[in-house]
């Protein structure tokens, strides 16, 4: 207990520092007249986000019972807190408020869109798990999470990938598939993560993600997947005595057909389609009709479902409900911590060389959510190239390449693969990087299956496994 305990003390610390390194000076900055940042919110308001990602890290472990029954509330009455006070101390905190309960809305309904979806469809592998079984399914996984999202991809095969290793299931099989599947697997289109959609919606092509980031993917997913081979050979083989048909079976595959109109309607959004039509302008609601189109699906999908799929994937809301309720409180208590790092990016970034881009991306995108992380850094990173990020003809041009105006430094394009990298790749770092890496620890759980704790998963897992192969990948692609 007391080796946990100084671990939880060196990890509330060091969630401090994070905030606050990037606050102090961007209240510096402000105080002495730079730039446009008159009205960065105080550094104390970004406690309630500290607070909240220190007991989602604390309370699994040390009061389970209290947050089990109480984490709802803890998220809501958090986020609560710093919603009032944009509502009633900040001049526009009212635009400031409406523009996350829209991103927030976008969010959850993507997610639980293609939560519902896959998972009326039940993909039953008769056969025992082995490390090449189990690799096969993580490469499968990786490609897969590019077409249906990381979402999509985890919720159709953590089920599966559970029942193979069934009597030799340890915690590194599901921190793995979490790894590869639920986040890093996603970087090759803009429908696989949601940074890069985002980043799609701004301006950067469809296809530009796959031409430049597909090295990255290549080197880190064989990287993870070798690492891997090597924990599950060591692993041995079942202790369950079971038979296994060799059979693949696929029930409920009238839901792929839902899944075209879904991942269609991705697209429909006045940023990409010019002259779409926005609800949000017409009626204003905070959601527009894409979010009404995904809405619709799920709803048909799910009274529609095959019953035996839904029952094979034991189907519960349980895990989508979890994630509805902290990341409310995540979104609203980021507000001010995401002004702070971005007012900090902006103002610094004529001193932020790619490199530095890089990691402070990846080590934001582990702690807060990695959609709003990049769009911070990506505004940075183009306002060094005297570039507006409101401006689609402005991203473009800088996701095609421009000489920096700094002698000696790279093309733009060499900016935003750093930053693209760091946003899906470092989201795999603790559980609330990317919605989906709750849900499969929700659903792991469900299966009694031992998960590790928000800090196991970060001291035994991300720290000596993912930062070296994040190491190689930044002294590969951008240092030498």
């Amino acid at each position: 207990m007391k080796h946990y305990s100084g671990l939880l003390k060196h990890s509330a610390a060091a969630a401090a520092t994070l905030i606050f390194s990037f606050a102090v000076p961007s209240v510096a900055f402000c105080a002495s007249g730079g730039g446009g940042h008159a009205s960065l919110p105080p550094v104390w308001l970004a406690s309630p986000f500290v607070l909240l990602l220190l007991m989602i890290a604390t309370g699994p472990l040390f009061y389970p019972r209290f947050w089990e029954h109480h984490y709802q509330k803890v998220s809501i009455v958090l986020g609560a807190s710093v919603t009032l006070w944009y509502a009633f101390m900040v001049e526009h905190g009212g635009h400031m408020l409406l523009h996350t309960l829209e991103e927030y809305i976008s969010f959850i309904v993507l997610i639980a869109s293609l939560f519902v979806v896959a998972g009326g469809i039940l993909v039953k592998i008769e056969r025992r798990g082995t490390p090449v079984l189990n690799a096969i399914l993580l490469l499968f996984g990786a490609v897969l999470a590019n077409v249906v999202g990381t979402t999509g991809a985890s919720m159709l095969l953590i089920r599966p990938y559970l029942r193979v290793n069934e009597g030799r299931l340890k915690p590194f099989h599901i921190v793995f598939f979490i790894f590869i599947v639920s986040n890093i697997g996603g970087a090759l289109t803009p429908i696989g993560d949601p940074p890069l959609f985002l980043g799609f919606l701004r301006g950067v092509p469809f296809f530009w993600v796959f031409q430049h980031l597909w090295l990255p993917w290549l080197l880190t997913v064989l990287l993870l997947v070798a690492i891997f081979l090597a924990f599950d050979v060591k692993a041995g083989r079942s202790e369950a005595d079971l038979d296994y048909s060799g059979r693949i079976t696929l029930i409920g595959r009238r839901n792929f057909l839902y899944l075209i109109p879904l991942i269609g309607s991705i697209f429909l959004d006045p940023a990409v389609i010019e002259g779409f039509p926005s609800l949000q302008e017409m009626l204003h609601v905070p959601f527009g009709i894409r979010e009404v189109i995904m809405l619709t699906i799920a709803v048909v999908a799910y009274k529609t479902a095959n019953q035996d799929a839904l029952g094979g994937n034991e189907f519960n809301f349980e895990p989508i409900r979890e994630v509805a309720f902290l990341f409310v409180g995540i979104f609203a208590t980021m507000i001010p911590a995401l002004q702070l790092i971005g007012a900090y990016a902006q103002s610094h970034a004529a001193d932020f060389t790619v490199t530095k881009f890089y990691w402070f991306t990846g080590i934001l995108s582990g702690v807060l959510d990695n959609a709003p992380t990049y769009l911070n850094f990506l505004a940075g990173a183009l306002g060094k190239f005297g570039l507006d990020s409101n401006s689609i003809a402005d991203v473009v041009k800088f996701a095609w390449g421009m000489d920096s105006p700094v002698a000696g430094d790279v093309s733009s394009r060499l900016y935003l693969m750093a930053i693209s990298v760091a946003a899906v790749f470092f989201g795999a770092m603790t559980y609330i990087g990317n919605a989906p890496n709750f849900m499969v620890k929700n659903i792991a759980e469900q299966t009694e299956a031992d998960v590790p704790s928000f800090v196991e998963y970060i001291y035994r897992y991300s720290i000596p496994v993912l930062l070296p192969v994040f190491g190689v990948i930044w002294f590969i692609l951008f240092h030498w």
